[in-house]
């Protein structure tokens, strides 16, 4: 119970961030003032996060459905709901900055990556899962499913990782590179709660 009650707890303190990072970038002259550009790292990583975002949120809200158990559940409904607000943010920006929110270059260009996913068969981006673990997900349920879920979300989340620090890196706008660094530590805290799940569950 302490660990989800942590887990409740940062993700309050992510959605209270969350809103102070917006009304930073919304405080700025307007669309197109300043706003970085179209190939960007900054509007790549607005992108692409959000993408691999609703997949989290997706992934999330069928574990939900597929077990009963009440520290996944509400695992689950606090990583939909972080990056549900997250994915909001980004698209977000994309409007103030007057860019598209999507683009015809490949996924991660903007890291020096935009090759063919790894995996295939429905695998954007690092850390995503495929159209056939997704749809193994689906069917699924109690135990398997938790398990399943787990081991899907922690790849989902080094994947999230990489690219945050993606952001941190080469992003030049002040709010998103912070937005990404709290990703960073907020994903990793994560990764280590659900590998103890996974051993509870081994």
């Amino acid at each position: 119970m302490r660990r989800t009650g942590w887990i409740v707890g940062a993700a309050s303190a992510v959605l209270v961030a969350a809103g102070g990072v917006t009304f930073a970038v919304a405080g700025d002259d307007g669309p197109g003032v300043g706003a970085p550009a179209a190939s960007s790292a900054d509007a790549g990583f607005a992108r692409d996060m959000a993408v691999h975002h609703q997949q989290a949120v997706e992934m999330s809200y069928v574990v939900r459905d597929g077990t009963d158990d009440v520290e996944v559940r509400r695992l689950a409904y606090d990583i939909a709901q972080t990056q549900a607000n997250q994915r909001g943010m980004l698209l977000g920006w994309l409007d103030l900055w007057g860019l598209p929110k999507v683009s015809a270059d490949p996924p991660m260009t903007w890291m020096g990556m935009g090759s063919a996913p790894s995996k295939g068969d429905g695998s954007l981006m690092p850390g995503m899962a495929t159209t056939a673990e997704m749809r193994r997900l689906g069917g699924l349920r109690g135990r398997q499913a938790e398990v399943y879920y787990l081991r899907l979300m922690t790849e989902h989340h080094r994947g999230g990782v990489h690219m945050a620090e993606g952001c941190a890196e080469r992003c030049t706008v002040g709010a998103e590179r912070r937005l990404a660094r709290g990703m960073v530590e907020s994903q990793e805290s994560e990764i280590r709660l659900m590998a103890d799940m996974l051993r509870e569950r081994s």
